[in-house]
């Protein structure tokens, strides 16, 4: 008699264990590896499966190396998938008998993973919106051009899927309903603030998949600005931010995943994200920006050759996880939130410290994969014991946010709160035409995406 997989009921048994099966074979899916190795007396069995088995396996010898598997005789495996090929991820689901996909693969793969889960009947976890691989910019919000038009299929059929559960989307999502439910009345506006502070020594290198990194930045840069879209100018409107502990850092308005869902279940007024850059980061990508280099776009060589130009700059640019081993500085990651408790006005900025060098030592990793690969796992966890197990699809803010941060801080990413003095209060300095749904911002480049507004 064929033995049936782990099935999320309730609390878990402690006899049963569900198994789980890594998509993707990165730098993020190097982290959530180890993570559940530390943690494979909940989490079961452990495969990672990727259309390259040679990564799978090196992660492998990674997690043994640094002694991270927690039972034992727990099996940590490898197996090769296309993941696009829906047939081959029910069979993989099937053969492993996982009960938790974690999807860390390319953002291309997402509905195609999550097809293969709700026709398993298989938990469903990923760290980013799905990106079209030939189309840059879709028109918000993201999830209800994709994902959110599977909710009803996963309902009916009692599937729990989460939705962006790495780090920013993921607990930044996770701050605001923190946020929410402990220091706020009502929320007025949520920027996101993102900045590395660390150096990787290298000339030019993208911290996670340089594909869907740099085609962050060459679409539709939308913001919700006074509960509207307002698609504003890459790289412009810079914001010089006090940070916590890594101090005056510049960053920058850009779009991001986080946003087109925030602005749905949490109803601010205005939520943002600014991402910190340098100098040099910008010098370069303005100028594979404005000669072509960063399109989707197939073009022809003279020689006859087809090739996609972003995807011939990922193919030269270093692998993020080769980065770790000489990184060093510090992360911050974090929310700055405004609105009202008990009829008052209240800032805060709730938020993640993390260190390069102290993830090399630990998992071999780099502070920005560590920060997206563990919340995944931390989730998985909670799902496994039956704390969030919502039988349809969701995204992460959502759920109840304490069990997840205090799991969290358990696996090494705490959470800090500074609430803003009052007299502090609308001095942190950010642009003005942030605010302004109407303002004419300039680009910083000749070739930009228009300005427009969606409601």
């Amino acid at each position: 008699m064929e033995q049936m997989p782990f099935r999320i009921t309730g609390s878990m048994n402690q006899s049963a264990k569900p198994n789980v099966l890594i998509v993707g074979a990165g730098a993020v899916a190097h982290v959530a590896a180890h993570k559940c190795a530390e943690n494979n007396d909940i989490l079961g069995d452990i495969c990672i499966a990727s259309r390259k088995k040679a990564k799978c396996d090196a992660i492998i010898k990674s997690v043994h190396r640094k002694k991270s598997l927690k039972n034992k005789k727990g099996r940590l495996y490898a197996r090769q998938v296309d993941a696009m090929n829906l047939s081959e991820m029910k069979r993989l689901i099937k053969s492993t008998r996982s009960s938790i996909v974690l999807n860390l693969g390319t953002a291309y793969i997402n509905m195609a993973v999550l097809e293969a889960c709700i026709r398993t009947k298989t938990v469903y976890l990923d760290t980013s919106a799905y990106e079209v691989p030939d189309r840059i910019s879709d028109d918000p919000p993201w999830y209800a051009n994709h994902e959110w038009r599977r909710k009803g299929r996963c309902k009916k059929a009692g599937i729990t899927a989460i939705l962006s559960i790495g780090f920013d989307p993921g607990v930044v999502n996770v701050y605001a309903e923190y946020a929410k439910k402990h220091y706020f009345d009502e929320i007025d506006t949520i920027d996101i603030l993102d900045v590395n502070a660390g150096s990787h020594g290298r000339y030019f290198a993208t911290n996670f998949d340089p594909e869907i990194n740099l085609r962050e930045f060459t679409g539709t840069n939308w913001q919700w600005i006074d509960r509207r879209w307002v698609a504003r100018p890459v790289h412009t409107e810079k914001w010089t931010y006090n940070f916590p502990v890594v101090g005056k850092c510049a960053v920058y308005l850009n779009g991001h995943d986080e946003l087109h869902s925030l602005y749905r279940f949490l109803n601010p007024k205005s939520v943002r994200f600014w991402m910190g850059f340098g100098d040099h980061y910008l010098n370069v990508f303005s100028v594979l920006y404005n000669t072509g280099m960063l399109s989707e776009k197939p073009v022809k060589t003279a020689e006859g050759v087809r090739a996609v130009p972003i995807k011939i700059i990922k193919a030269v640019l270093p692998e993020p996880a080769s980065l770790a081993k000489t990184y060093a500085g510090l992360t911050c990651i974090g929310n700055l939130m405004k609105g009202w408790k008990n009829g008052k006005w209240k800032e805060l900025f709730i938020y993640n410290i993390c260190d390069h060098a102290k993830c090399y030592r630990e998992v071999e990793s780099q502070a920005i994969s560590y920060t997206a690969g563990v919340p995944p796992v931390a989730a998985a966890i909670l799902v496994a014991k039956g704390i969030w197990n919502p039988r349809t699809m969701v995204n992460v803010e959502e759920l109840d946010p304490d069990p997840f941060l205090k799991q969290l801080s358990k696996m090494g990413l705490s959470t800090k709160v500074k609430i803003i003095p009052k007299s502090k209060h609308g001095k942190d300095g950010m642009p003005k035409a942030a605010a302004d749904p109407k303002a004419k911002v300039q680009s910083r480049y000749p070739i930009a995406v228009p300005a427009r507004t969606k409601k």
